[in-house]
């Protein structure tokens, strides 16, 4: 599988994880049904398609995990790169955003600790 262009847009994490996580299900539900047809009993089936189900997603769904696996690893380096940029922040060696301007409330409260103010 290439590596993806900084140009390409891929999927955010968890429209990665639903699309993953929905592809193990509806194996499941098919290997439930295919052994219900056979005539195993319901709790039977689903038990055996949740044993079986795992070995076959491994092979089926290879690409879905790939693209999980790259989907992770971004999201990983962007909360590294915030992380560290926070720390850097706090220490006090990156620039320090702005206050943000006070914001008018229609509180009494508010109003009244204002008036005391001026």
């Amino acid at each position: 599988m290439t590596s993806p262009t900084p140009t390409e847009r891929q999927p955010g994490l968890a429209a990665t994880v639903a699309l993953y996580t929905a592809a193990r299900v509806a194996l499941v539900a098919l290997v439930t049904a295919l052994l219900m047809v056979a005539g195993a009993p319901f709790v039977i089936a689903v038990l055996v398609a949740l044993i079986v189900a795992l070995p076959l997603s491994m092979v089926l769904f290879r690409g879905l995990r790939a693209r999980l696996e790259i989907a992770l690893s971004a999201t990983r380096e962007r909360r590294a790169r915030e992380r560290e940029a926070l720390r850097a922040r706090l220490r006090g060696d990156g620039p320090v955003p702005s206050d943000p301007p006070p914001v008018a409330s229609d509180e009494a409260s508010d109003r009244e600790a204002d008036r005391g103010q001026h």
